[in-house]
Parts: structure tokens; sequence; C-alpha cells
């Protein structure tokens, strides 16, 4: 499959599309509701703010939260779309279109920050060949208190 970051919508949806079908699943206004909601909306979503904004822009579909957690959970396994674990709160989803990034999580109120850091990145990869491991993908999270968080007290 070709890089997600260099896919126009139509080519996203294609390749969504070609995946239902090796799974043996339809393609429905639903599934394609949902995908563009994500391709719309930079945010990270918990599958029931996803299910809630698809609602509110198109009232007329009849999309229930179960196809909402299926078409995330099967958009994740083929890497369209990645997530971030907050443990009993669940995961927070958001398309895997964007370049590599990072992220920093408000502890309190759950605001996530999204930054690129090259020398974060060479050091990374400084270590994996120091240690002789051959490194396919990262995933950092840095957990603290947000600006705005830290004001309030």
């Amino acid at each position: 499959m070709e890089d997600i970051e260099s896919l126009s919508y139509d080519e996203l949806l294609n390749t969504f599309k070609t995946i239902l079908k090796a799974n043996g699943l339809k393609f429905t206004a639903q599934r394609e509701a949902i995908l563009k909601t994500l391709y719309d909306n930079p945010d990270h979503f918990t599958p029931e703010n996803l299910y809630l904004l698809v609602k509110k822009q198109y009232p007329n579909l009849n999309t229930g939260i179960t196809t909402v957690y299926r078409t995330l959970n099967l958009l994740e396994e083929n890497k369209l779309a990645t997530s971030l674990s907050f443990g009993s709160q669940g995961k927070k989803f958001e398309l895997g279109n964007k370049p590599h990034h990072d992220h920093l999580i408000c502890e309190i109120c759950g605001k996530i920050t999204e930054f690129e850091d090259g020398q974060i990145e060479t050091l990374q990869h400084q270590i994996a060949k120091k240690y002789n491991f051959k490194l396919t993908d990262h995933l950092m999270q840095l957990y603290g208190i947000c600006k705005n968080c830290q004001n309030k007290n």
C-alpha cells in the first residue's frame, strides 16, 4: 500500500473499499461518513465523540455506535488510523494521514498537542543503531499539565 500521507480523499476511500472487500464487509454510507469525518477533522476522537459528530454532520444516516467502533478498529488494523490509549478512559483515534508526530497529553483536561522534533528523531535512530536494533516505528506520548491547566491552579 502506498504511503497514506500522500493519498487524496478519493484514493483513501478506494483503499478503504479494498480493505472492506478483503474482509468480506460491505461498503456503506455510514462507513464512508466515519472515514470522511476523520479525514475532515484533524482532532483526536474517542469513538463516542466521533459517533456524535457523525450523527450531527449526517443526521439522515442511521449510524450506530457499534459501526463506529468496528470501523475504527478496521482502520487501525490496516494502518489508516492510529490511536492513543488512555487506559480505563479508552482510546482516542486520528486518521493516519499525517506526517509522523508525537504527542503531549494533559493529565487534567486531556488536551493533546502534536509536535515534531528532529533532534528526538535523530536520537532515537542513534539509540537503535547503538543497540543493533532495526527501528520500524515508534510512538511517543509525553504526559504532564498543559499551560491552561497550570494557570488555573
